[in-house]
């Protein structure tokens, strides 16, 4: 006990030191961002708490970066943005990375504490930073003062780590950040002490009833979600799948959850066999998705309607239970949990299954998937010819073959990233990047960065169209400074290729039809000069190639894989071929409200 008048013992140190050893409690390694003289006090004491800055070129580059090593190692993302103008900067990383549901951590600095919240009247650098981003964020809180920041970052890693993964955001004052704070013992306690550290179980009753469902079902199938990847279940989704040997669809975030070389894999490729598998099921186990727009929301006739279909639905966000489509079972718990819970009483119960039945449904959708494959590589490689222009199919099909499965892919820009879907087959879960809720163009290419420092030891397979690379191509130099082995494949049409698609059949849609393409002077603002997208990795230090040719695009890979470090290889496509991606009439459709709802 305390003598009378005698006070708790206190630490002194920098808000930003408070900061680094918050960090370093919850499991954070790295922190990626730009250095910046008002949260110098933060950044110095990283490397004493043991975490690594990792500086891109440019703010929402650093949020993209944490977003891919969040998503990869399961691990917190961290970011950092200086006030006024790095917090503006940084905010198409946050729309991004929130909408993907990725883990991470936004921390900015803001002004000085009294000239801000509410703004004097004119104060320099500053605007409401909460504000803007709080309306793109799960969690959005400034500092107020110094003895609470504790307070708010337990808070902030309370918000991260419950319900669905986005964006948590906490911002400083300057002065509260470099200057000496004094906190009470205690202050730095452990995670276990403020938040849930183990992920929540369903309940029985939950996992019964499911169970219930999928043994009865003659066709049961099981339908992905990001939430699969998130919560690191792609172990047991492939063990559930086999069990109940049922088929797996997957949403467009979580194509990664599944190899798509499992005989129960039906690839978001195979866009009518989707929807087929979907109508004749009779019973879904939804995982960790919302059956959002791109999942049609769930109705006919890309699904069979409710009274012929029995719904599981699993999620950790409440508010996602039935949202979009009815459910006969909602289950608010951890999909890992939950299918190890359901896997066990599957196992004791599989003598009720009906093997014989569905594997026969399997073979059928494996035939099916085979011959779609045939058609499509006939219809798009069968062109390749010596000496022509690379056919855009051949461009996903050969980094196919000459990364391996280890390898992470990113596709990023419009219709080089839906070529590289149809034609870049996902063979280990886990190693597929893009922004599949948002279709960032740019996000890549820091995508791919942060994707070489979660994973180090595999080269990086990076798919960029030209106008996506241009956006943020300042990052090459952050790959070399960092000596990371990225390959970055630059697809050159020197147009804004499913823009001028659109525009042509809004326009000219018979021409189009005839010609493949309309003339420049029959397009809006559609076209843009070549670039030399080599040449400036050379400028920047890493290595740069030029292909026209399947074969030369074939041979540079493999030098640029073998080379290690960052390389760019520009790849001119046939411009007119480039144009018509696979699946534009349905990624159209998907857009408009489903006829049978």
């Amino acid at each position: 006990m305390l003598g009378l008048g005698k006070k708790a013992k206190t630490e002194t140190l920098t808000g930003g030191a408070a900061i680094a050893r918050l960090l370093a409690n919850e499991g954070a390694e790295r922190v990626f961002g730009i250095i910046d003289g008002t949260y110098h006090g933060l950044t110095k004491s990283l490397a004493p708490a043991g975490i690594e800055l990792v500086s891109p070129r440019h703010e929402s580059c650093g949020t993209w970066m944490a977003g891919a090593y969040a998503r990869l190692t399961g691990k917190l993302g961290v970011c950092i943005a200086s006030n006024g103008p790095g917090v503006a900067n940084v905010l198409p990383g946050v729309a991004v990375e929130n909408a993907e549901g990725n883990r991470v951590m936004l921390i900015t600095s803001c002004r000085r504490t009294g000239i801000a919240y509410p703004d004097r009247g004119g104060t320099f650098q500053n605007f409401s930073q909460t504000g803007v981003i709080g309306a793109m964020s799960k969690f959005s809180e400034n500092v107020p003062s110094a003895d609470r920041l504790p307070e708010v970052f337990r808070r902030a890693f309370r918000a991260a780590f419950s319900g669905r993964p986005g964006i948590v955001h906490v911002d400083i004052p300057e002065d509260v950040i470099n200057g000496p704070i004094e906190l009470p013992a205690g202050w730095d306690r452990l995670p276990e002490t403020y938040r849930r550290v183990d992920a929540p179980a369903a309940s029985a009753n939950d996992v019964e009833r499911a169970a219930r469902i999928l043994l009865d079902a003659k066709r049961p199938m099981i339908h992905a979600g990001s939430g699969v990847l998130h919560a690191n279940a792609t172990a047991e989704l492939d063990a559930i799948a086999r069990l109940l040997h049922a088929p797996v669809t997957t949403s467009w975030g979580a194509r990664a959850a599944v190899s798509e070389l499992a005989g129960y894999a039906v690839p978001l490729t195979h866009l009518e066999l989707c929807n087929r598998v979907r109508n004749e099921a009779d019973a879904v186990l939804a995982l960790g998705t919302r059956l959002g727009e791109t999942d049609w929301w769930g109705k006919a006739p890309y699904w069979a309607k409710p009274e012929d279909q029995r719904f599981i639905q699993v999620d950790l966000e409440e508010a996602a239970i039935g949202v979009n489509r009815g459910v006969d079972v909602g289950s608010v718990a951890c999909v890992k949990s939950f299918l190890a819970q359901l896997g066990e009483v599957i196992a004791e119960r599989k003598a009720e299954i009906d093997v014989a039945g569905r594997r026969a449904w399997l073979e059928e959708i494996a035939d099916r998937k085979s011959r779609d494959r045939t058609k499509l590589a006939k219809k798009h490689l069968g062109k390749a010819k010596p000496g022509a222009l690379v056919p855009p199919a051949a461009i996903p099909s050969i980094c196919r073959e000459r990364f391996s499965d280890e390898s992470v892919c990113v596709l990023d820009g419009g219709n080089t990233a839906v070529w590289g879907h149809f034609f870049y087959e996902t063979r280990r879960p886990g190693m597929l990047l893009s922004t599949f809720k948002m279709g960032m163009l740019g996000a890549g290419v820091a995508q791919a960065n942060g994707a070489a420092i979660a994973r180090p030891g595999k080269p990086v397979c990076a798919l960029i169209g030209d106008g996506a690379m241009a956006m943020q191509i300042q990052e090459v130099e952050t790959a070399v400074r960092e000596n990371l082995h990225v390959v970055f494949i630059v697809v050159c049409d020197r147009q804004w290729g499913m823009v001028k698609m659109g525009q042509q059949f809004a326009n000219r849609p018979i021409k189009t039809l005839i010609k493949g393409t309309l003339s420049p002077d029959e397009n809006l603002n559609t076209d843009f000069h070549q670039t030399a997208f080599d040449e400036i990795a050379k400028a920047m230090g890493a290595h740069g190639e030029r292909c026209q040719t399947t074969e030369e695009l074939d041979a540079a890979l493999r030098r640029a894989i073998e080379r290690g470090g960052p390389t760019v290889v520009q790849v001119e496509v046939d411009r007119v071929a480039h144009l018509w991606a696979p699946g534009l009439r349905e990624f159209k459709d998907m857009h408009q409200e489903p006829s049978g709802a």
